[in-house]
């Protein structure tokens, strides 16, 4: 009897639309706030929502003295659906 295939836990994450995501935080320290620095993260999330980012921003404003100045977002699906493209005409070489 043929067993059924199980998909892989990270393959049903990218079907559901969970993407790379790039965050780059620009933030200013207490102690030096006339300069601003940069922390950048590479994490998988689901725009448009990004609730994994969003857990983090909300643990940095709770736990981390450091004030937010900015968050630079950049996000690629790794599944999408596929292209299409409707020809006139089929040719054959040989």
């Amino acid at each position: 009897m043929p067993t059924a295939r199980v998909p892989d836990p990270q393959f049903r994450k990218m079907l559901s639309g969970f993407g790379m995501t790039f965050a780059e935080i620009l933030y200013r320290m207490p102690d030096h706030p006339s300069f601003l620095q940069s922390f950048s993260w590479q994490f998988e999330d689901m725009a448009p929502d990004y609730p994994r980012l969003r857990r983090f921003l909300d643990h940095w404003e709770r736990e981390i003295e450091a004030k937010i100045h900015s968050v630079r977002i950049s996000h690629e699906r790794l599944i999408r659906p596929q292209e299409i493209r409707l020809m006139r005409e089929v040719g054959h070489l040989h």
